[in-house]
């Protein structure tokens, strides 16, 4: 059985996060963010999945 690795274009669980932090910056969302934003939640899931397989 292979290892699943994380690819270096694919951006890490943590740095998906600092974006979506980023966007909430003045406490609200922007509602022409909304779309980057759930955008980045399944990016930011798939991630945490990714690296959690890793460390398994």
């Amino acid at each position: 059985m292979t290892m699943p690795e994380q690819s270096p274009a694919q951006p890490s669980a943590a740095a998906i996060n600092a974006e979506i932090r980023a966007l909430w910056v003045d406490g609200a969302l922007p509602a022409e963010r909304r779309g980057e934003y759930a955008r980045l939640v399944v990016a930011w899931a798939e991630a945490m999945r990714a690296e959690q397989e890793l460390a398994a």
